[in-house]
């Protein structure tokens, strides 16, 4: 498959240090100072998101409190407030859309946006011309401290990749032309969704840099890279070719496992179901929905086996949320023999385009951001880098990693 040579028309925009620029953006006083904000302002919150004078000194997402005012003893640490950034998004929203209305949000503080058929194009107005109008009129709907990046791309992939060259206030295009010469300024852990594993993956085959990763064949990547059909994608999105916006009509995300040693014991038991909920809650969050439906089967070494589903009144996100109904089903359980194997399921999924308002109460907004900043360092580093404690020391199970928190927190 060739390179992908025409006009790049997908966008990738997200705010700068959204939720602190957003703060320093309502408070002049705290402009260009270090601010970070905490789910929680006890010395064991964590930091789920930093200014840009915060992170200059090391205070990122991951760290606790205590440690963001070791490092620098003067950082202002903010809670996080809902309604204001609920107001920013659409807000940030309303401006994207009176451009065209395929406009898709990825979280609070980013959208994807197609120009392909927009009256804009067609107005023979360069992306880079609309662009440096957007961050305008963002200004002007969100206020003058507001800043952010810019992306353009053939396809999602390179859009993203685009957005985070020049940061904070950049806007960047990479187009079938420039590809190559980006790529070579790049490490295959810079691109978006190659996180620590993956990395070792394509090390182990002989792939050290993007350029590499470019120029493997599709067989290669599927078959001896990968393993699985994500290689193949992989060889698509690379080339600037679309594989990232195609509706799957996904119906329920799950994850099921055999126990290496099958048991009774409850609190066992309620440890491997936190496990499976973390997985599926991943999942779902990385194809941005929430759920609003639980489902939880247990396998016996009798063959016989336990099924329970339920509805819930308000949508799950955070892996707090999954568990929590999960683990009602689980209390209810007779279990009468060892289990065999468990299966989690989440259904009645929604895009989180038509779910926001109901999420950004203060105590979901705090398990939201959570969720996402722990996501985003596994993906990273690794999967359960960061761990639920519910989950620490799960000997045969999954790797000794670093638990933080306790069940409430998460």
């Amino acid at each position: 498959m060739p390179i992908n040579y025409n006009e790049p028309l997908i966008m990738h925009i997200d705010l700068n240090s959204a939720y602190a620029m957003i703060e320093q953006q309502a408070n002049p006083l705290i402009r260009n100072k270090p601010v970070a904000i905490a789910a929680y302002d006890t010395p064991r919150g964590m930091i789920i998101a930093s200014s840009y004078e915060a992170k200059a000194k090391g205070i990122k997402l991951g760290i606790n409190v205590s440690e963001a005012r070791l490092i620098d003893p003067n950082v202002i640490i903010l809670t996080p407030d809902p309604e204001k950034y609920f107001d920013a998004h659409r807000r940030f929203k309303k401006v994207l859309t009176n451009y065209t209305n395929d406009v898709t949000p990825k979280s609070i503080d980013e959208f994807v946006v197609d120009f392909r058929g927009s009256n804009v194009i067609q107005g023979k107005k360069s992306m880079q011309t609309i662009g440096m109008q957007i961050k305008q009129e963002i200004k002007q709907a969100l206020g003058e401290y507001v800043t952010v990046n810019i992306g353009v791309g053939t396809n999602r992939f390179l859009a993203k990749t685009a957005a985070g060259l020049n940061k904070p206030d950049g806007i960047d295009t990479i187009t079938g032309k420039n590809l190559r010469s980006i790529y070579s300024k790049l490490r295959l852990i810079d691109l978006t969704g190659i996180n620590t594993g993956y990395q070792a993956r394509l090390r182990a085959a002989g792939i050290y840099t993007p350029i590499q990763f470019l120029d493997t064949p599709a067989h290669i990547l599927k078959r001896q890279v990968f393993n699985s059909i994500i290689g193949y994608y992989w060889y698509i999105r690379l080339r600037g070719h679309e594989i990232d916006n195609v509706d799957t009509k996904t119906k329920s995300f799950g994850q099921q496992y055999a126990l290496r040693q099958r048991t009774r014991d409850r609190q066992e038991l309620s440890r491997l179901l936190m496990k499976l909920c973390e997985k599926t809650g991943r999942r779902l969050r990385r194809h941005n929905y929430t759920a609003s439906g639980v489902h939880l089967m247990l396998r016996f070494e009798d063959y016989k086996y336990y099924a329970q589903g339920r509805k819930q009144k308000s949508d799950m996100f955070a892996t707090y949320d999954i568990f929590k109904a999960a683990q009602r089903l689980l209390d209810k359980a007779i279990i009468h023999s060892k289990v065999t194997s468990m299966q989690i399921t989440v259904f009645n999924l929604h895009s989180q385009e038509y779910c926001q308002q109901d999420m950004f109460d203060n105590t979901r907004l705090d398990r939201r951001s959570l969720a996402l900043a722990t996501d985003d360092i596994n993906d990273r580093y690794g999967e359960f880098t960061l761990v639920p404690a519910l989950m620490a020391n799960m000997q045969n199970t999954i790797l000794k990693r670093v638990p933080f928190g306790s069940i409430r927190d998460i």
